[in-house]
Parts: structure tokens; C-alpha cells; sequence
């Protein structure tokens, strides 16, 4: 017995010796990458916030990851995640026809729906408000959403309810016209925007149905080409979602975000969010962060792949 617990235990010892030289290497792994990350924002006049979950268990690292960074239109993807729930529960249908009246347009916003259909009075199936909303970042299209789910709260509390904590959805998108600061109460993190995606990946929320149908609108996003795909292989599959504030009258941009899913050449995924916020840096500095931070990311998975 005694000869069978020595045993037992020197098993345990060597697995543990194993899975501890086995993290031990990741996280090493992790922190070189957030280092060289670091070397790229330590330098520019902006907070920037990183969060990324690679390819193996323990692989993940964050800079600023529990930080507040307001959205923007990022949280049309949350909004979007809450609308196919509502599908998936039989509340709604994807080729239900939503009336569209011209009022329902507002103008001097981006609006791709308007500038199609300019004198509205149109009837269109809610996946096409879906993919205009989410891919083409119609901001008409998402105060149509939220009116018919029933508002932001909705959005919000569905979250909440999926363990995605560190995040808050106060305001539409008119709402977020009128006043500057508005937009600071649509907040997440980059560890919470990326945990969602985690959900997302791993079939943990929504039908798979609704899932397929979410992963191709967002791999057809038409925003943001030069953020996380900026710099990545042509042909590279990005499924994401982006969000961007404009400058304020002081020259200070808001937000300048991009969140999403990098498929590998081995098939494998890496997840990704880099919000930037409080930067007094031009448009094309921020986006050039967001795809060196993401190139950065690529090859280091390109590297580990070729090991």
C-alpha cells in the first residue's frame, strides 16, 4: 500500500511538473508578445487597451483589460447577439418584413440603408437590417433594432444574463448624436468584448443556425479594413466589428476600436479587441496601432504553428 501511494503521488508530481512547464511556457510566450505590443503604444499620445485568447488554454494576455472604453459601434455586435437570441426563442424571424418610413431615416449619419432607399416606405426582411447594421455599420439600421427588441435595456440585461459583466448599453445611436459624452455610457472592456467572442466561438451562445449566419455577416464587414485586417495576409478571414467616434472639437478621438476573430492557416483561431480612447493621435496613427497590434499578434501564431 505504501509502495502504491509513493507511486500514486510520483504520478501526480510528474504531471504536475508537465502541466506547470507547459503553462510556464505559454505564459512566457504571452508575456514576450505583450511586451512587443507595448513597444508600440508606450509612445503614442492615447490609452489603448488589448485583449487576446489564443489557441491554447492559458494563452491569452490583456493590457488595460478591465479598462471602461466606450464602444461606439461596436455594440451593434451586442445588439446583433440579443436580436438572433430573440430568434433563436421564436420571438422573432429572420425573414420577417420590418416597415421602414422615411422618418426612420435621419440624416447626416451614416446610413448606408438611406442612402438605397432614401424615401424609405420600404418593407425589408430583419436579416437584411441585420448585415446592414452589423457588416456595413448602419446607424439607422441599429435604432431599428432597438426598437424592435424593445431598447437598450433589453440588450443589456441579455449581457448581463450571459455572464458578460463588465459592460453597460445606455444609449442609441441618436442619443449618442446629440451630446459628446453620451457615448461614454455604451462601455465594455477588452477582456469583456473578447469574452464574448469566446462564447460566440465555442457555440456557447445562440443556435448554430444563427450563428452561421452571424459569423458570415461579420466576416463581410466592409468597415475598418485598415485596423485588425490592415496589415494581415490578403484573403486572411477577420470576422469583426468595429466602432469609431470622429474627433471632438479639441482634436481628441473618443473611440477607435476594432474587435474579432482571426482565422489561422491551420484553421485555429485567435480572438482579439483593441479599443483606443483619449487619443490625440491622427486616424490613420490609431488604425495603424490596431493592424500593427494585430499583425504582431499573427505572426506570433504563424511562429508558433511552424515550431
Amino acid at each position: 500500500m505504501f509502495k502504491l501511494n509513493y507511486l500514486i503521488q510520483k504520478l501526480y508530481l510528474l504531471i504536475f511538473l508537465a502541466f506547470g512547464g507547459m503553462c510556464g511556457n505559454i505564459f512566457a510566450q504571452s508575456d514576450t508578445l505583450k511586451q512587443r505590443i507595448n513597444q508600440i503604444i508606450q509612445s503614442k499620445q492615447a490609452e489603448v487597451g488589448v485583449a487576446i485568447f489564443g489557441t491554447e488554454p492559458g494563452d491569452t494576455l490583456s493590457i488595460n483589460g478591465n479598462t471602461r472604453f466606450p464602444m461606439q459601434s461596436v455594440y451593434k455586435l451586442h445588439l446583433a447577439f440579443a436580436v438572433l437570441n430573440s430568434v433563436d426563442k421564436g420571438e422573432l424571424n429572420l425573414n420577417r418584413k420590418v416597415t421602414i418610413r422615411k422618418s426612420d431615416f435621419r440624416p447626416g449619419t451614416l446610413s448606408p440603408l438611406r442612402d438605397k432607399y432614401p424615401n424609405g416606405n420600404i418593407e425589408l426582411p430583419l436579416k437584411d437590417i441585420l448585415v446592414y447594421t452589423v457588416a456595413q455599420s448602419d446607424n439607422n439600421g441599429c435604432d431599428l433594432l432597438f426598437r424592435l427588441i424593445g431598447g437598450t435595456k433589453v440588450v443589456n440585461d441579455y449581457m448581463h444574463g450571459i455572464g458578460i459583466k463588465n459592460i453597460e448599453i445606455k444609449a442609441t445611436e441618436q442619443e449618442m448624436s446629440r451630446e459628446w459624452n453620451v457615448q461614454f455610457t455604451n462601455w465594455t472592456s477588452p477582456l469583456a468584448a473578447v469574452q464574448l467572442l469566446r462564447k460566440f466561438e465555442e457555440g456557447k451562445i445562440l443556435s448554430e443556425d444563427s450563428r452561421a449566419f452571424l459569423w458570415e455577416t461579420l466576416l463581410g464587414t466592409t468597415t475598418g479594413n485598415k485596423r485588425l485586417k490592415g496589415d494581415l495576409p490578403q484573403g486572411t478571414p477577420v470576422a469583426h466589428k468595429t466602432g469609431s467616434s470622429g474627433k471632438y472639437k479639441n482634436g481628441i478621438s473618443a473611440a477607435v476600436n476594432d474587435i474579432g476573430i482571426v482565422v489561422l492557416p491551420n484553421g485555429k483561431h485567435f480572438l482579439i479587441s483593441v479599443f483606443i480612447s483619449k487619443s490625440k493621435e491622427d486616424d490613420q496613427t490609431n488604425e495603424k496601432i490596431i493592424a500593427d497590434i494585430s499583425k504582431m499578434t499573427w505572426d506570433y501564431y504563424i511562429d508558433k504553428i511552424k515550431k
